[in-house]
């Protein structure tokens, strides 16, 4: 499947549940809040999740985890089914359900149920382990690791998410990926329990050695990553700081980084990718956000279609916006402006012009970067969800296509300079102007470059 190598997920099903509804007035009876007009939906928790996420990334994915025939183990099935392979494994009692209840898409109350816990392993997961290309071991601490500790240590798997409750990795592991919390929690503790950096990699390192494992990158919410092999631990920033629903930002992570692993990356870059992979997760909604199980899997990032994302987004009746320019020669100033831009709704779609649109308005020796280069580097950033090129002077019949909600331009523009404005309001859209980082610009750099190299 697209040339990604396949991967055998280990771990703890769950069946999780979000119930969302509006809650503006307290029961009579007790000073909680009431739900109103809720509406209910199922997905897959735990391992499950984290396989479901690398199927829906294109990957031949085989799921090994307790699965019975109860009514949750039947609904994750249905859920599965289109997705991956499962390799069932006998449960003691039911599937664990998770339910939450949210209002205006917060956290009201969790409802924990089912009890069941992986019995024993199977001749198929065995076989299935020993004979996997690439393992990742999702431990929710329900027993399925357990079950297949002596396979997973004859073979240490590429990456193993840890739970406190769960077992320690088997040693060899080649990357560990706790919380933050969970890192404290694990490590062996020599004084006073610290929460910062420097707390960070000091368990990251205490880990490695006591799980004997080959790296550990603690993830560390909205601030990144820190990736420790022992000592001098690398810190991987959030290339953005989005403080939405995490729900399920572990197991994107884990599973980011165990399929770039077993593509063959170095752990560095596969904890780069699946930091950036888990930003965008929950700039995205978290799992809340995650398509229903009959959608089509989603482009690779970085690649969407920009009608598809105007078309997902306003299916969730969220707000499309729109940036436009030359993007020769990317400066702070237009990182600012695009991060600007993607604040305003819930997806932001960038029309940079064409190389011969750039030349026409920029004259000869531009643009300094062809269009490739340029849209290359927009989709680098995290703040774009996808970029559409147009070949005229300006984007009208782009955006007549695209219709977005609102149009932003650099603040060096003036009111007048915006054909596109009398556009917008055809469908009821808004051009709005934001400021330039004062000082900023590509024609400016050139200069100084110039000035520099006489």
């Amino acid at each position: 499947m697209n040339g990604k190598a396949p991967l055998v997920v280990v771990g703890d099903a769950l069946l999780d549940r979000d119930v969302t509804g509006r809650a503006e007035r307290l029961a009579p009876d007790a000073p909680v809040p009431v739900v109103d007009d809720c509406g209910e939906r199922t997905r897959p928790g735990g391992a499950a999740l984290a396989a479901y996420l690398a199927a829906r990334d294109g990957r031949d994915v085989t799921l090994v985890a307790g699965v019975g025939d109860d009514a949750a183990s039947r609904a994750l099935r249905r859920l599965l089914e289109p997705w991956l392979t499962l390799v069932p494994l006998p449960l003691t009692g039911p599937l664990s359900e998770k339910t939450r209840v949210l209002a205006q898409d917060r956290p009201v109350v969790r409802l924990d149920r089912g009890a069941g816990r992986t019995r024993e392993a199977t001749d198929a997961a065995r076989e299935a382990v020993r004979s996997a290309p690439a393992v990742l071991v999702s431990d929710y601490g329900r027993g399925t690791a357990d079950a297949l500790r002596d396979v997973l240590a004859a073979r240490p798997p590429l990456v193993w998410d840890p739970h406190p409750r769960g077992g320690a990795p088997v040693p060899g592991t080649r990357l560990v990926t706790p919380a933050e919390k969970e890192a404290h929690g694990l490590a062996p503790q020599d004084g006073a329990a610290r929460r910062d950096l420097h707390a960070a990699a000091h368990s990251a390192a205490a880990l490695v050695r006591h799980w004997r494992a080959a790296a550990v990158a603690v993830t560390l919410g909205a601030r990144g990553a820190l990736l420790s092999y022992g000592e001098h631990p690398l810190l991987v920033p959030a290339p953005a700081a989005h403080h939405g629903d995490s729900c399920g930002a572990g197991d994107r992570f884990a599973a980011t980084a165990a399929g770039l692993l077993a593509d063959g990356v170095l752990v560095a870059e596969a904890v780069e990718g699946a930091v950036a992979a888990a930003t965008g997760f929950v700039a995205r909604g978290g799992a809340a956000g995650l398509p229903s199980a009959d959608a089509a899997p989603a482009p690779p990032p970085g690649e969407d279609d920009p009608y598809a994302v105007a078309a997902r987004v306003r299916a969730a009746h969220g707000t499309v916006v729109a940036a436009g320019g030359c993007f020769d020669l990317l400066h702070a100033g237009h990182v600012g402006l695009l991060q600007a831009a993607r604040r305003l709704g819930d997806c932001l779609v960038v029309c940079v012009n064409s190389d011969d649109s750039v030349r026409r308005r920029k004259g000869g020796g531009r643009p300094v970067n062809p269009l490739t280069d340029r849209v290359r580097v927009l989709r680098a950033l995290s703040c774009v969800d996808a970029v559409a090129v147009f070949d005229e002077d300006t984007p009208e019949r782009l955006l007549a296509d695209l219709r977005p909600d609102v149009w932003v331009k650099g603040g060096d523009y003036a009111a007048a300079d915006l054909p596109e404005a009398a556009l917008l309001k055809e469908w009821g859209g808004q051009a709005v102007l934001l400021p330039y980082l004062d000082g900023r610009s590509s024609t400016a750099l050139m200069e100084r470059a110039a000035e520099g190299a006489r």
